[in-house]
């Protein structure tokens, strides 16, 4: 989505959308269930410009570091936890 934002910077009219991170986890983990196709909408923070975009590049990159921030952390915990299951498998050796 955050591509998708970006590539339709100049687009007028364009209204960005944006997904809550956490609940998506907590659904994909089984402990939220929500109705409906999931949180994507029109962005809360957004000021429309006067060609009727809500797009803001500054925000769409901050939010796309913040997303590779917490991708990263999420695979480095993965990556710990099979290399944890690993040892056990193999009695620690």
């Amino acid at each position: 989505m955050l591509s998708n934002n970006m590539a339709n910077l100049n687009t007028p009219g364009y209204k960005r959308e944006d997904i809550d991170f956490g609940i998506e986890l907590r659904k994909a983990q089984g402990r939220l269930q929500l109705d409906g196709p999931g949180n994507r909408g029109m962005a809360k923070s957004g000021a429309m410009r006067r060609d009727g975009s809500t797009v803001n590049l500054e925000q769409e990159v901050a939010a796309m570091a913040e997303t590779e921030a917490r991708y990263k952390l999420l695979t480095d915990m993965t990556n710990k936890y099979f290399n944890g299951m690993k040892s056990v498998i193999r009695e620690g050796k």
